[in-house]
């Protein structure tokens, strides 16, 4: 745990005290909720600031307001003692670090705003004081760290300042949080050393660089695995036009053969993240980002391959269409930038109805049981790769371009 100093200090005039640990801003969200459980869990007290109502009160009660295993064991218990959710920004003054998990958004045309985070920041510029140390945490556009840091200094703050990234995969987090390698950036050993310290609470392997460096290798990360993905539906697509089936390629060439190890199978590209930070690097690089580009084209271009495919074999216009599984990736409840409600869009002006079904969606009142779905569906295109489509009876066609069900991937 952080020592806490042995006496207040004066900010302005006023008397500062760290009586939490940890504040984290955006806390009761998908990024801050597992992180400030992490955290507690390991002994710290730790405040979780959340302008979301509903979201809020969920955690107090004890529940969470989205899926991520083994939160909701954890959850009830460390509100007796080290963790507590409010929608009351005067926590963030309370504590010795501040981490703010507000990311960087795209607007509807895929340009970044750079200053969301920076006005996040301002916004809580009157609750923070020099001693703290302020940690930004989200996905942010190269050179917000340094905006955030001009920001406190035009305010007379002298707070440190430092971004750590984070780098779990949602589903994930418990495993991820404790053991994968941390990345610190500081612009001054002050920094460095103490995010490197409070890291150590979660794992004993921390990597340092700079902000700037630091903010390029999360953009990195995400546009490695968005031009990745990429490459596996465009060779999928490739083989498909041929009569060929990627999967059984796929298997072929990566079985026992390292260099070929990491080629992923098909499927849609999707959710909160990837094409976002694609579309942040590409603006970062003054658009001159053609491989970026493409293989937005390629992933955003999927559902409407399949469409095309499935019109080449049935008159759609008298089928019943059913779409399983609405989540962006496999076993999650977050629809957020969900490409089955791109193709759904796509097939209702092709089909004369379209079904959906999520077993793990809750919020979503469309949605229909999935017994239903398959019962009154003349063909069924899996979405999303849940584990119960696997286990799906039936002898209409069902477009499987994971190969779940173990069928192959030929459409």
């Amino acid at each position: 745990m952080y020592e806490r100093p042995a006496e207040n200090s004066l900010d302005g005039g006023n008397l500062v005290t760290a009586s939490l640990d940890i504040a984290i801003v955006g806390g009761c969200g998908r990024v801050g909720l597992p992180l400030g459980i992490a955290f507690a869990d390991r002994g710290l007290t730790v405040a979780l600031y959340d302008i979301n109502d509903e979201a809020v009160r969920l955690v107090q009660s004890g529940r969470m307001p989205f899926d991520e295993p083994k939160a909701q064991e954890l959850l009830p218990r460390l509100l007796e003692d080290r963790l507590r959710a409010t929608t009351d920004p005067s926590v963030v003054g309370q504590a010795e670090t501040v981490i703010v998990v507000i990311g960087t958004p795209v607007d509807e045309h895929l340009n970044p705003d750079p200053g969301a985070v920076v006005r996040t920041v301002e916004d809580l510029a009157d609750k923070l004081s020099d001693d703290q140390l302020l940690v930004l945490r989200s996905t942010v556009y190269p050179g917000v760290t340094a905006l955030v840091e001009r920001a406190l200094s035009e305010r007379g703050l002298q707070t440190t300042v430092a971004f750590c990234p984070e780098r779990i995969a949602q589903g994930y987090a418990f495993d991820e949080l404790f053991h994968l390698p941390q990345i610190v950036a500081g612009r001054n050993d002050k920094a460095l050393e103490r995010a490197e310290k409070l890291f150590r609470n979660l794992t004993s392997d921390i990597v340092r660089l700079v902000p700037e460096e630091a903010e390029l290798a999360k953009l990195f990360t995400n546009v490695w695995r968005y031009i990745k993905f990429a490459t596996a539906n465009q060779l999928f697509m490739i083989a498909n036009e041929f009569g060929y089936d990627y999967e059984r390629i796929r298997q072929a060439l990566t079985q026992d053969y390292p260099r070929a190890s990491d080629l992923p199978g098909a499927g849609f590209t999707a959710g909160p993240c990837l094409l976002k930070d694609t579309m942040q690097l590409a603006a970062f690089n003054n658009n001159n980002f053609t491989l970026g580009h493409a293989s937005m084209t390629i992933n955003e271009g999927l559902p409407l391959y399949l469409v095309a495919r499935l019109e080449a074999r049935f008159e759609l216009s008298t089928k019943r269409v059913g779409i399983l599984g609405m989540a962006f990736k496999a076993h999650s409840d977050d629809t957020r930038s969900s490409l089955a409600y791109k193709l759904k869009r796509i097939l209702r002006f092709k089909a004369a109805e379209v079904l959906c079904a999520d077993p793990h969606v809750t919020n979503d009142p469309d949605l229909l049981p999935l017994e239903d779905v398959v019962d009154r569906s003349d063909l069924m295109i899996i979405a999303a790769p849940h584990r119960e489509f696997a286990a799906i009876e039936t002898d209409k066609y069902i477009v499987d371009i994971w190969n779940l069900r173990g069928e192959g991937v030929k459409v």
